[in-house]
């Protein structure tokens, strides 16, 4: 199996257009959740109105103007989730230094894209039409715009890769599956440069409404949205739905050090399990998250001591965070692991972007990426109280810096789907 390391990134997310500019807000305890009432007036009737957004204005600020990004034609033809994936992977592809230009290097370059949900508006303005003026009203391009597939579509055809074209749909696990299937993809030969990440922008009132009627959001903090979303914290009480995209490139090391690529970080392991026990809410062990951190352990061949660090998936809602604190604890402590609670390092980045959905997962992947790179465990933020149980270091509020060599991610989504991805340093270059 050959060896995978991450020599690009990049990034649109709610704290900003631009992976620097998202990760330095980051730690600097900066929140991209706002109130959207005035984005339209229907948010008003719902019990929670609040999002995380990405920014709009000019790039050069850090915010988004889709004509600075795409054609005209281009930004006609494509969902708002991929073009945010567009922008991410420009980014990703120009700090890889990657550019295919022969047959053989497109060939052997792909792309795997997913998306938890898609194109909602164009599914609900389509509808709509379709009541009111039947046929004629639906238009020609509304099923590929539907398509969640076509996100890695349009990005292979900028780019003519003809390598895999993959795209995974998992609900919030959409991102870390579709980085780690493509990680798969160039550890068995299939492809020696792999462009992977998940995007998502589905922040319309029928959505916030959906999952406000699932009891998932936080509904309390719509005069104060940047406390809304509060991993770890006693008083947490929901997520706080986000939009964005995030990408990275994978590479066989080899080939990437053949091309003298830089190289952040080696994919060591992918672990993947089902919860088989609910539509919504997660094991209260965490048995299905263990189980997936339990694989990435083994396919990594590290011990659980030497975990540095984990981005967990806490989204800020009562009984997940709970299950997941619980299932890394049992995974890091005892026999092969660490000693006591306080030396398990845990941070949830979700207090600052919100919930990205199926984009999650590859903003997560980027954080845990900068984290190694950069020797700096980034904040829990809105951590005020921690309730009985969660008695690991969690960085509330504030950034720290600690030697970080290996860390893990986490990812799960609904109907019980759960993805956790190990990265580490590469050591023998």
């Amino acid at each position: 199996m050959r060896r995978v390391v991450v020599t690009g990134i990049g990034a649109v997310t709610p704290l900003g257009v631009g992976i620097r500019r998202t990760w330095n807000r980051l730690l600097d305890g900066h929140c991209g959740i706002i109130n959207v009432n005035h984005t339209d007036a229907r948010f008003a009737d719902l019990p929670c109105q609040i999002a995380a957004t990405v920014p709009a204005g000019k790039r050069l600020d850090g915010g988004w103007t889709a004509s600075e990004w795409l054609s005209r034609d281009e930004e006609r033809k494509m969902a708002r989730f991929a073009q945010y994936a567009l922008a991410a992977s420009d980014e990703a592809l120009q700090d890889a230094g990657w550019s295919p230009t022969t047959f053989e290097q497109k060939e052997s370059t792909g792309i795997c894209l997913g998306s938890g949900i898609g194109n909602f508006d164009e599914i609900y303005n389509t509808v709509v039409a379709y009541d009111k003026g039947g046929y004629r009203k639906v238009s020609p391009l509304f099923v590929p715009k539907l398509l969640i597939n076509l996100g890695a579509g349009h990005i292979s055809m900028k780019y003519g890769f003809m390598g895999p074209n993959h795209a995974a749909t998992t609900a919030c696990t959409t991102g870390a599956h579709s980085i780690g299937d493509a990680a798969r993809f160039i550890a068995c030969g299939d492809a020696d440069v792999m462009l992977a990440g998940g995007a998502e922008s589905c922040i319309h009132p029928l959505a916030i409404g959906g999952f406000a009627r699932a009891r998932s959001l936080a509904t309390g903090y719509n005069n104060a949205p940047e406390k809304a979303s509060r991993p770890f914290d006693a008083d947490r009480e929901g997520f706080v739905v986000g939009e964005g995209a995030a990408m990275v490139v994978l590479e066989d090391l080899e080939h990437a050090k053949a091309r003298g690529a830089q190289i952040y970080a080696e994919l060591k392991g992918y672990g993947c399990s089902g919860d088989a026990h609910h539509m919504t809410a997660p094991k209260e062990n965490g048995e299905g998250a263990y189980l997936a951190m339990k694989k990435a352990m083994k396919n990594a061949n590290f011990q659980p001591s030497a975990v540095d660090y984990v981005n967990a998936h806490a989204t800020s809602t009562v009984v997940g965070d709970a299950a997941e604190n619980a299932a890394i604890k049992s995974l890091l402590l005892g026999a092969g692991g660490k000693h006591k609670a306080s030396e398990v390092n845990i941070s949830s980045t979700k207090g600052a972007v919100g919930h990205l959905l199926g984009g999650a997962g590859a903003i997560e992947v980027l954080f845990t990426i900068l984290a190694i790179h950069e020797n700096v465990m980034p904040p829990t933020i809105n951590l005020e109280r921690l309730a009985d149980g969660f008695d690991c270091n969690y960085a509330p509020k504030e950034a720290q810096e600690r030697q970080i060599d290996v860390a893990l991610t986490n990812s799960f989504g609904f109907g019980g789907t759960n993805s956790s991805l190990c990265f580490a340093r590469l050591q023998d270059k």
